[in-house]
């Protein structure tokens, strides 16, 4: 396999997991957004609007990554979440709560910065 191939396969595989998993996340926040549930208000929006830009970044958003659609695009609300999820939510709190958050802010930093590779509605 040459390179090129092996590099197109490594970011379909990083875009569709991370997006994935994320997705379940945010599956559940788009639950509790639909039932009415409270949420955090990190960044001082109130609660619903905070839910509703969870239930975006976390949800709506990786499905579009996961089809490499405005792939580039539609990583930055997920990983700013994330972040404020590891530095503000979760800022004080030990390694072991924030470390999630940071990885998946990692992951969508890094497809924000690799894009999406060959397999993706972006590269057709």
């Amino acid at each position: 396999m040459s390179n090129t191939l092996l590099k197109d396969i490594g970011l379909a595989l990083l875009r569709i997991a991370a997006s994935a998993m994320i997705a379940v996340h945010g599956y559940g926040k788009l639950q509790m957004l639909i039932n009415g549930v409270e949420f955090a208000d990190p960044i001082g929006i109130g609660s619903t609007p905070s839910l509703f830009l969870a239930v975006l970044a976390e949800f709506v958003c990786p499905i579009l990554i996961i089809f490499g659609f405005k792939t580039r695009l539609a990583a930055i609300p997920t990983a700013i979440t994330m972040g404020v999820a590891a530095f503000m939510v979760h800022g004080a709190d030990p390694f072991q709560k924030k470390e999630l958050a940071l990885i998946y802010f990692v992951l969508f930093v890094s497809i924000i910065l690799l894009g999406p590779g060959k397999y993706s509605v972006d590269k057709r």
